[in-house]
Parts: C-alpha cells; structure tokens; sequence
C-alpha cells in the first residue's frame, strides 16, 4: 500500500525558512512524479511545484518561483520542499502528492496518491 508521510510544518515568521519532507513507501519516488500542493483556509487546493521522475524536469507556481526548490532523494525514498522568504499569504496546510506526469500534476489533473498533509503557519 503506498504511504506518503508529510512532515516539517510549523510556525515561522515571515521572511524565514522551511523545509519540509514528504517520506514515500516503496519506489514510488523512482516510479511516479512527485508534486507539493497547498491548501489554504477557505480556498481551493492548488499545486505549487513538481518533479518529474527522473527528477530532470521541474514547474513551479508563480506565487513561489525563486522561493521554493523542489527535490527528491531517491535512495531515501524522500521528496522536499526548501521554501524560503515565507511570505503570511504561504500560510497553508501543504500535501504531497503522486501521479504520472508533472505536467498534468502542475493541473492538478491525474494525482494517484495524497498525503495526509502538513500545517504551515507564517506570521507577519
């Protein structure tokens, strides 16, 4: 049964840093492209990044292109997300997510697994 198991959320003030880890059971790191999607109080999901799954290939929203890197280390079976310059408008429960493509994962379209999420909370 594929797990993804989010983790690193916190508090952090604004213009600080986060990383958070996304742990993955089984191959699915080698065999799916990954994806961070978040999902703010009163809004809509809405993707933020994704990596292919060779890892050549990555998209990011334009709310955080220049902020926020996305990685994988597939030896470890972990996904990350570096978010930097946290901005009160990042503040968002944030999941990762698996499917086949990262382009249909950048249109939230063809997601095959969720995590159960992580809490971000940024203060101003």
């Amino acid at each position: 049964q594929v797990q993804l198991v989010e983790s690193g959320g916190g508090l952090v003030q604004a213009g600080g840093s986060l990383r958070l880890s996304c742990a993955a059971s089984g191959r699915i790191l080698s065999t799916y492209a990954m994806g961070w999607f978040r999902q703010a109080p009163g809004k809509e999901r809405e993707f933020v990044t994704g990596i292919s799954v060779g890892g050549r290939f990555t998209s990011y929203a334009d709310s955080v292109k220049g902020r926020f890197t996305i990685s994988k280390d597939n030896f470890k079976n972990t996904l990350y997300l570096q978010m930097n310059s946290l901005k009160p408008e990042d503040t968002a429960v944030y999941y990762c997510a698996a499917g086949p493509s990262y382009r249909a994962l950048s249109m939230s379209r063809d997601i095959d697994y969720w995590g159960q999420g992580t809490q971000v909370t940024v203060s101003s």
